[in-house]
């Protein structure tokens, strides 16, 4: 396939080792100053991107606790205060993929900290209102902080010597993880003893201080993209999004098979197939599908879904449980705050798994990693079914389904970077974080459902049921196997004793001159 947009780097090796090693290819020896200085000066680069992931991470939990109160504190319906959750679902949504192209285009630095500025201008007009619809707009810009993650893949790939790369991306990648299981308990402490508006400032604090990190300690890489913005293809996945993500959160409430849901998914399928008709014959696409619809990309996109799907079901189900009252004879009766620190776990073992990920990986493929990853979240699931009868039982799955995800999350940056080139890791990696908020919207909806249709009706208050919930660990556990099934036929390889990328140079070469310690081991080249 001819690349119609790619940066003036050396020629693909065709080893198969292409995806991993092109990044410092892209831009010479001036663009990898973070390879040669990472250790150094630039030694912060890490845990201040990781830092931004955890802050949006946060920004997306913020609301949690107060989720049920929000019709009382917005003086709206509750159908109308759902839209202060879907605007920000269908802003990321949106977000991921353009603002992954628009740091290809014109640096992945420059768009992160405009991301992260956005994301502070729509805290702060949160904060300051009352009103349903400002509150809507504050909350839409909010959402437009998802870019960073799939930004901050990118600047890890141009920056970082390969040795550190792989646990380097594990830990932003997980950091979604890691910031919604530390906001948990800490937003449910404000929301009880201050004034729910405090959790926007706070938010919006923790935005202006990782851009005062980013601006300090992140270069900016000079690896760049030829090419112009794809404006009309923008517009067309935005439109496609937004009418494919709309009927999938909202369908609960207008029904499933009423004339809105199934027009809104009719149209999306309209819109999203002639954008792609216009992405394949324009020569600097948005999304380039040709790459898209290889086989390695393909597959870890579909299983991204599978694992979005996963992470949410128990971030729905257990805090629920945990502050059921315990006169419904299974509720744990815990309060807010307790709820919130028996599912950090969750978060704290994803952040923890990033090291161990690196060192499997290193040694087995990140193919291998996904599917142990995948495994676990399995185990944890199977046995949560039996394991809800107490708060400590709750920790136990959220510690075995934090490691399980931590493991599958930090192998889908490597995945992708290892088959696409280095001028496509921003897009790339955008569309990838796309496929994990079309699982969790998928999980949303569908487990909202579920709880819905099986819960006690008590003096007009559906109180969910024991059943709806393990009803819903056996839908994640299903989409567990599918994601297994998937991974298996991923393309992959055994990394080679003694063959490893050097990043010291201009450009990345292969060499046998150390061990192996390579993180990011791409698959051989589907044709």
């Amino acid at each position: 396939m001819t690349q119609q947009h790619t940066s003036p780097t050396p020629e693909r090796p065709t080893t198969g080792a292409t995806g991993a090693s092109g990044a410092s290819g892209a831009s010479g020896a001036a663009g990898r100053t973070g390879a040669t200085g990472a250790t150094g000066a630039n030694g912060a680069i890490v845990p201040v991107l990781a830092f931004a992931g955890i802050v949006v991470a946060v920004m997306q939990t913020l609301l949690v606790p107060v989720i049920k109160d929000l019709p009382q504190l917005l003086d709206t319906s509750p159908s109308n205060a759902t839209w202060v959750l879907t605007s920000t679902l269908l802003a990321g949504a949106v977000a991921t993929p353009i603002m992954g192209r628009l740091g290809d285009l014109v640096g992945k630095r420059r768009m992160l900290l405009a991301s992260l500025a956005v994301m502070v201008v729509g805290a702060l007009i949160s904060g300051f209102t009352s009103e349903l619809a400002p509150m809507i707009v504050g909350r839409t810009l909010q959402g437009f902080s998802m870019g960073v993650i799939p930004l901050g893949i990118g600047l890890m790939r141009d920056e970082l010597p390969r040795e550190r790369l792989g646990s380097a991306m594990a830990l932003m990648s997980s950091s979604i993880g890691v910031g919604g299981g530390l906001a948990l308990p800490l937003a449910a402490a404000v929301a009880q003893n201050t004034d729910w508006h405090v959790l926007f400032f706070g938010a919006a604090g923790l935005g202006v201080l990782s851009i005062l990190l980013t601006l300090v300690a992140v270069p900016e890489t000079k690896a760049r993209a030829q090419g112009t913005f794809d404006y009309l293809g923008a517009l067309g996945l935005s439109a496609g999004l937004i009418l494919f993500l709309l009927p999938i959160t909202k369908g609960s409430d207008w029904g499933w098979t009423s004339a809105s849901t199934l027009g809104l998914f009719a149209a999306s399928a309209v819109v999203l197939l002639l954008w792609g008709v216009l992405e394949l014959r324009i020569p600097a696409p948005l999304v380039d599908l040709r790459t898209t619809a290889r086989r390695e990309v393909l597959l870890t996109n579909l299983a991204s879904i599978m694992v979005g799907v996963s992470f949410y079901v128990v971030s729905l189900v257990l805090p629920q449980l945990l502050q059921l009252p315990s006169s419904t004879g299974y509720g744990l009766g815990q309060s807010m705050v307790v709820a919130g620190l028996c599912v950090a776990p969750l978060g704290l073992t994803m952040m923890f798994t990033a090291p161990v990920y690196a060192r499997i990986s290193t040694k087995y493929g990140p193919k291998s990693t996904l599917i142990l990853g995948l495994l676990i979240i399995a185990i944890g699931y199977g046995a949560g079914l039996g394991l809800m009868s107490a708060a400590w039982q709750t920790v136990v799955i959220s510690v075995v389904l934090g490691a399980g995800i931590g493991l599958a999350y930090s192998s889908l940056p490597a995945l992708i970077i290892g088959a696409v080139d280095p001028s496509e890791t921003g897009a790339a990696n955008g569309l990838n974080s796309l496929m994990r908020s079309i699982g969790t919207s998928m999980s949303s909806a569908v487990i909202g459902m579920v709880l819905a249709n099986t819960a006690n009706h008590v003096g007009g208050v559906a109180i969910p049921t024991m059943h709806g919930f393990r009803v819903s660990f056996l839908i994640a556990t299903a989409a567990v196997a599918v994601g297994i099934v998937l991974a298996v036929f991923l393309p992959g390889r055994r990394p080679t004793p003694g063959l490893t990328l050097r990043a010291s140079g201009g450009t990345d070469k292969l060499s046998d001159e150390k061990d192996a310690s390579t993180v990011v081991r791409p698959a051989e080249r589907v044709s």
